[in-house]
């Protein structure tokens, strides 16, 4: 932060040249120079440099007022609390003023008496950018006065006013935000009424409130942000507001498993950092992520509610904190993630999803259940051969020796709170090893267990083994037995 300027009369202020300009001018003299050096406003923010990102910076450059159209969890809010960046570092604003009045410009009556009484020794002071970040969450319970503003009575009463004279108005949120950024989150929430309010501060610059009809030229970066949902279940965007907005933008959530790893990994950094000695094998981050991917198509799952990015951020903070219990029950110096440690990850996940008729009738954990098993599958199939309908005595069928070694009555017990040395013990089966070293010959020491596991939860997603889960283990049993030995199975 640089220092803040000295200057603190307005006599000081006109001989340093300081000149006014509106905030979407400001904000458009700071974007130029960062698009001709190559840099972008918004830093952190991944899988968006093609579509959304440029979609504001266009918006922006025309000024124009800004409404992020997407469903929960797409960043919507961290983008809008970004723009803050594209602020000069300090404004100027008169000292007596509560509306942040340009010293130049001012808006009220009793700030231009102010002046005409002053004149040069007028005093100011300095507003960080910091400070011109206003949001305001929609509820229908939002009332005109929160917003515009209503008539202070103890105000009135206490400076012995009269009810006609407009310092007797106690200005709401929009008005403070003069030469701010002024947010509003789910905007359909808004009363049709207060959303008529807003798109006449929008046109005309100017306000009512009670008997008072005041025009402020008030100078207001809009921002908005709605779901799309809300258009049907809680409310919409009235016409004459939605066409004064200048750019509608959606969002969307991430194309590509590599973008959502990103963004996970930048999301969680900290608390990865309370524990390094925990290791967490890039496989077990895939299907973290792989997760929210299976949620967005599932068929139990509300797909116009959305599947948050945040869902994927808590399961993998779940999933550390399962690993570290068991490491200080354990009293290791160090653990690493199994693959049945993902049952911890599901009260993470029940939480943030909205479920359909059928996903309600499931149950949350039969969902979360499902997911798990949806996703270890997928994940399986970058790394393994796909099961295919071939027959035991097929000597070709690469599990067959896995198969066999099941309906000839094997079993794996994996109890949750297994030492390191029980839990590798327990999968340290000849027809695991080889096939592991057959299909995944670069598999490190660590993380052969959890591929062992995974090959095992994918089997039982191909219907050809049993998995059974207790709240202190998984086990993996023979599904049909020698029922359908030599037979063709699905």
């Amino acid at each position: 932060m640089s220092n803040k300027p000295n200057i603190l009369t307005l006599g000081a202020l006109i001989s340093s040249g300081y000149s006014p300009k509106s905030i979407k001018e400001e904000i458009r003299d700071n974007l130029v120079p960062l698009l001709k050096s190559g840099k972008h406003p918004f830093q952190g923010i991944y899988g968006y440099e093609h579509s959304v990102i440029p979609a504001i910076e266009r918006g922006l450059l025309a000024a124009h007022d800004i409404l992020f159209l997407g469903l929960r969890g797409q960043a919507k809010t961290r983008l809008a609390r970004q723009m803050v960046g594209l602020l000069d570092e300090w404004m100027p604003v008169l000292a007596s003023s509560e509306l942040h009045e340009d010293p130049m410009a001012p808006l009220t009556s009793e700030s231009r008496r102010q002046i005409a009484s002053l004149g040069d020794q007028t005093p100011i002071k300095w507003v960080h950018r910091n400070d011109r970040f206003f949001e305001k969450l929609a509820t229908p319970d939002t009332t005109v006065a929160d917003l515009i503003g209503d008539i202070d009575p103890i105000k009135a009463a206490n400076e012995k006013l009269n009810f006609s004279d407009e310092r007797v108005i106690h200005y709401g949120m929009i008005p403070r935000a003069h030469r701010c950024i002024f947010v509003i989150n789910e905007l359909p929430d808004l009363q049709p009424r207060l959303q008529v309010a807003l798109f006449n501060i929008l046109q005309e610059g100017d306000i009512q409130i009670r008997g008072f009809q005041k025009r402020l030229e008030l100078d207001v970066q809009f921002v908005f942000t709605a779901n799309p949902e809300d258009y049907t279940s809680r409310g919409s965007i009235v016409t004459p507001l939605k066409d004064r907005i200048g750019s509608q933008i959606h969002t969307h959530y991430p194309k590509s498993l590599d973008v959502a790893l990103k963004i996970t990994a930048q999301e969680t950094k900290d608390i990865q950092n309370k524990y390094p000695h925990i290791t967490v094998n890039p496989i077990a981050k895939q299907l973290i992520e792989q997760l929210a991917f299976s949620a967005r198509e599932s068929s139990f799952i509300d797909a116009t509610s959305g599947v948050s990015a945040r869902m994927t951020i808590s399961a993998f903070e779940a999933l550390l904190t399962t690993v570290e219990r068991r490491r200080l029950l354990e009293g290791s110096d160090k653990n690493q993630v199994r693959l049945s440690d993902f049952y911890g990850t599901i009260p993470a996940i029940v939480g943030k999803v909205e479920l359909v008729y059928e996903g309600e009738q499931e149950g949350a954990e039969g969902v979360a259940n499902s997911l798990l098993g949806s996703a270890t599958k997928t994940v399986y199939e970058s790394y393994f051969p796909v099961f295919r309908n071939l027959k035991r005595t097929n000597d070709s069928n690469p599990f067959l020796h896995i198969q066999n070694w099941f309906s000839e009555g094997g079993r794996i017990e994996l109890l949750d709170e297994f030492s390191t040395n029980e839990y590798e013990k327990a999968l340290d089966i000849d027809p695991l090893n080889d096939f592991i070293k057959s299909h995944f010959p670069k598999g490190t020491t660590e993380s052969k267990s959890f591929l062992k596991e995974m090959v095992l939860w994918a089997l039982c997603e191909y219907n050809q083994i049993n998995k059974s889960r207790t709240e202190l283990s998984t086990d993996f049993n023979d599904l049909f037995g020698n029922l359908l030995d030599g037979d063709s199975v699905d």
